[in-house]
């Protein structure tokens, strides 16, 4: 009898078996963020939405944002837990389209491994269906490659895009903003997914393992760094629709999203030329994890204002007359807020602001006074 052909892709490392056995772990999950819009089902070369609804607009316009995790994944393959990185890529995405003033539609991901581990994969892409449906996103479409040879068997990145519609008129954004209006800080739930090659350089250094455990958040270190991304998007679009929408008349201005750069870049971007703020730190307490990293490393928390979020994930710009009925909004949507500044026009306080960011001429901003040493 001949002997059975050997699979030359297979010698290569690569396991098409295995990715096939990830995908029909993962379609239950996917299927679940499947509204009547999703045509096609799972496993097409390419996810079909109904864009017929768009008819209904007077000028759509289509927001599009993509991004990845970052090096918070070495943190999940070091102690083997992938259920939560998906909804922190989703955060990072999706997030980013609702500070335009958009609806998110739908959403693709992308994983890159050394290896197909199916059950490993299956997670990482039900996190991210959690997350979509969460966040009223659909999940048509994705792509798992293996890269043997260039990723370790265990490493694997995660990367994703998302798309969404807002009104041509209704975009929020620096030109809206006025003078007086306030700024509104929505609180993180943590790290997010920004500054970890910071973090992992202070747990490296001081000899800590992310399965030891951390005495100071009640497990262990791999898990509380791990604490997933909060998710704003249903929220800040209920806060808009609830302050007036996005008319001239709307109550929300503009919107950062705090994510790489830390908050007086992210709040720079999203400030009209001329106009600058000062942030007031004394206004709230950074939450555990900043400050014990801080103290391990020996540095102060101005120190990584550049780096981390603080504890503020996003900053709305809000009109005046309608700061109280936003936090209000906010806090029946299970979202801290609190005001942390004021928008000026014309001369600035004497001293240094960072001015815009990320190739956007926009605003100025500076973190004033000290951090509150207990809750706010």
């Amino acid at each position: 009898m001949a002997a059975s052909p050997t699979n030359p892709y297979s010698e290569a490392g690569v396991d098409t078996a295995a990715g096939d056995l990830a995908v029909e772990l993962m379609k239950s999950s996917v299927r679940a963020t499947h509204g009547p819009e999703v045509l096609g089902g799972v496993g097409g070369f390419a996810g079909l939405f109904d864009a017929s609804a768009l008819r209904d607009f007077r000028r759509p316009l289509l927001a599009t944002s993509t991004d990845g995790v970052g090096t918070k994944v070495a943190i999940a393959q070091a102690i083997d837990k992938h259920d939560t990185i998906g909804q922190d890529l989703v955060g990072m995405v999706v997030d980013d389209i609702v500070v335009v003033g958009a609806k998110p539609l739908f959403m693709t991901d992308y994983i890159a491994c050394g290896k197909v581990f199916p059950q490993r994969i299956a997670d990482i892409v039900r996190g991210i269906a959690e997350a979509c449906t969460a966040t009223g996103t659909a999940l048509i479409g994705g792509e798992t490659a293996e890269h043997p040879g260039l990723l370790g068997p265990r490493d694997y990145d995660v990367a994703g895009a998302a798309t969404g519609v807002v009104e041509a008129d209704g975009i929020l954004g620096a030109d809206r903003v006025q003078d007086g209006d306030v700024v509104l800080a929505v609180e993180s739930s943590g790290l997010h997914s920004n500054g970890y090659s910071l973090v992992r350089h202070i747990v490296t250094n001081a000899g800590i393992g992310y399965g030891d455990n951390a005495a100071d958040f009640g497990r262990t270190w791999g898990e509380a760094l791990l604490e997933p991304t909060r998710l704003y998007t249903l929220p800040l679009l209920r806060l808009i629709e609830q302050l007036g929408g996005t008319t001239g008349e709307g109550g929300v201005h503009s919107l950062s999203h705090v994510t790489g750069g830390g908050i007086a870049a992210n709040l720079a971007r999203v400030l009209p030329q001329g106009s600058w703020a000062e942030v007031d730190r004394s206004t709230w307490s950074p939450s555990p994890v900043f400050r014990v990293l801080s103290d391990i490393a020996g540095s102060t928390l101005e120190s990584a204002e550049g780096t981390w979020n603080l504890g503020i994930g996003f900053l709305a710009i809000i009109a005046a007359d309608k700061k109280d009925a936003a936090i209000a909004a906010l806090a029946a949507d299970g979202m801290a807020a609190w005001q942390v500044g004021t928008v000026g026009f014309g001369a600035r306080p004497a001293g240094e602001f960072e001015q815009g960011a990320k190739g956007v001429d926009g605003g100025a901003v500076r973190l004033v006074g000290a951090y509150a040493d207990g809750a706010k």
